[in-house]
């Protein structure tokens, strides 16, 4: 029975997408149409057009899927451990330790081929 409903309530999402894009282009031609106005007038026109597009395509099957996916993406941003100043800076400076001593060898290591490969050509 879910399924029905689900069918039900996403049924006319080509006609929400073609009103979004309508909506679009016009905040864009009336953006230019009166580019000789203020840009703060311009500017709430296109906020509240951007509003009205968001709860338009908000309405659809893949706008539910954004919105449920921002939903779980903030839900596993607010479980990460964030570490603490010192476990921060004590991890910073093993990592420039390990840089600095990969590329001491990896000097050597360039330095002993290139003498070798001297020694064979001459």
């Amino acid at each position: 029975m879910s399924v029905v409903e689900e069918e039900k309530q996403f049924r006319l999402d080509w006609l929400k997408w073609l009103v979004v894009v309508t909506l679009v282009t016009g905040a864009i031609y009336g953006n230019w149409y009166y580019s000789a106005e203020s840009v703060l007038y311009r500017a709430i026109g296109l906020i509240a057009a951007l509003v009205v597009v968001s709860l338009i395509a908000a309405r659809t099957e893949k706008g539910a899927a954004v919105i449920e996916l921002a939903v779980g993406a903030r839900t596993e941003w607010r479980k990460v451990v964030w570490p603490t100043k010192q476990e921060r800076n004590q991890t910073t400076l093993i990592v420039v330790a390990v840089i600095l001593l990969m590329a001491l060898v990896l000097w050597g290591i360039d330095s002993l081929l290139s003498w070798f490969a001297s020694l064979i050509m001459g």
